[in-house]
């Protein structure tokens, strides 16, 4: 007797061969995936204490957002339209001063709602108060890997403090929740980290085995700094670090010379793509199609709310699609199946975890999403990755498991409380502003 059979579906496995089984089936036990294939074939094979006919569906891989800022949903839509140094310094960074704990474990929990009802079953997370965000993630049945943001500042003592809390959380909530939650080090960025922090992080990070996740070019400004001030680009910078490397997560990579795509994929650092924060803040349109036809992996991100303003990786694999096809002045770029590549086998291989999840298979865990294909936004249906890209949207998803788990099933939220969040996060939003006397935009 196994878990959970989902069948009759149509599954887009996202294997090694995109194999895409009609009329199939899933079966899964404890938290993996324990065989695929034709509904026929599964059902002889095994009897489940949970069945659900995927009849008219499609079941897919759990979306992968690659980089965001959870808590920061508190913030969405309160400094918009903005650059983003002025974005930054005069309204995000001084209203963070007066966040809590309990209101980045509030905000974590509305992300992670919003996240699920739209599909994505796994995140790569930079912010404060990491142990409340790590509590919301364990409660909402999510995968996440999280770090503590490490901002210097020109601040050496500053630094290496938030080095010993990031080294901290790493040892005290890695592997917690069943492993859904790994920890990596956040050095915010290149520009506001000294080479020492950075070459610290670097070492901790390869001592430990965990990722690294930093912003790197993400606005011409920085880039063009960087020229100046050392007569080479933040990659280069980091590369002469030594930096670089397999376990190093960059977050954007907008500003990228032809050397710099080369050095990416040499060191076999990944990047996280972030098409709609970067066309909001208007800091450029990231060379995606190059660094993926140079081999390096690239994965897709939202970003947080305060620069998105959404989670719906949805939206922003269309996003992805478009900017690019638009950008080039060349419809061909970007096809549907390789955005949405990029939000799932390759986000897993973003975070390390492509023998995890990231397709279905059977050893793999368990995550994974069905979606309702009968909807007028998807009929007719000729092809589903080009539906999954151009037509849906979060709210199209019915059913979410992660790690062998059911957390929304018909729409329906199982694992935390959808009004009494939403509720709470509005007041929590309310008195935030109200306490740091800073206003609205």
């Amino acid at each position: 007797m196994i878990r959970i059979l989902i069948k009759n579906a149509t599954i887009l496995t996202m294997n090694i061969n995109r194999d895409i089984i009609k009329n199939g089936a899933i079966a899964i036990n404890e938290n993996r995936i324990l065989d695929v294939g034709s509904t026929s074939e599964i059902e002889k094979k095994y009897s489940a204490d949970k069945i659900i006919d995927a009849q008219k569906k499609i079941v897919l891989p759990g979306l992968i957002n690659t980089h965001t800022h959870l808590s920061m949903t508190l913030l969405r839509g309160y400094a918009d339209d903005m650059p983003l140094k002025q974005w930054l310094e005069e309204k995000i960074w001084p209203l963070e001063q007066h966040l809590t704990a309990e209101d980045c474990y509030i905000g974590a929990l509305l992300g992670c709602l919003e996240m699920i009802k739209s599909g994505t079953t796994c995140f790569a997370d930079m912010y404060y108060h990491l142990e409340n965000v790590a509590r919301a993630v364990e409660q909402s049945g999510l995968r996440a890997d999280l770090c503590y943001p490490l901002l210097e500042l020109g601040d050496p003592n500053r630094g290496e403090k938030l080095l010993g809390v990031g080294t901290q959380a790493i040892k005290s909530l890695y592997g917690m929740a069943n492993d859904r939650i790994h920890c990596s080090f956040g050095p915010h960025a290149t520009n506001t980290c000294s080479a020492g922090l950075l070459q610290k992080v670097k070492k901790l990070a390869d001592e430990l085995k965990v990722n690294i996740h930093i912003h790197v070019s993400e606005t011409k400004g920085e880039f063009e700094q960087f020229k100046t001030q050392y007569g080479k680009t933040p990659v280069e910078y980091l590369q002469d670090l030594n930096f670089l490397g397999a376990n190093v997560l960059a977050a954007h990579c907008v500003w990228l010379s032809d050397n710099d795509i080369k050095l990416l994929k040499e060191t076999n650092t990944k990047v996280a793509h972030n098409p709609t924060s970067n066309m909001k803040l208007a800091s450029g349109i990231a060379p995606v199609p190059k660094l993926l036809a140079s081999g390096v992996t690239v994965g897709l991100g939202t970003d947080s709310c305060a620069s998105n303003n959404n989670l719906d990786m949805f939206g922003e694999m269309k996003m992805a699609a478009l900017a690019h096809k638009v950008n080039s002045l060349d419809p061909t770029l970007m096809p549907a199946q390789k955005v949405l590549e990029m939000a799932t086998i390759n986000g897993a291989k973003v975070l390390g975890l492509k023998n995890e999840i990231g397709s279905i298979e059977p050893n793999k865990k368990a995550d994974l999403i069905i979606v309702n294909a009968s909807k007028p936004n998807w009929t007719p249906l000729f092809n589903p990755y080009s539906n999954l890209v151009y037509s849906a949207h979060g709210d199209d998803v019915e059913t979410v498991i992660v790690n062998g788990e059911i957390l929304m099933e018909n729409r329906r939220v199982e694992t935390i409380s959808e009004q009494k969040i939403i509720e709470e996060a509005q007041k929590k939003a309310d008195d935030l502003v109200k306490r740091s006397k800073l206003g609205g935009k």
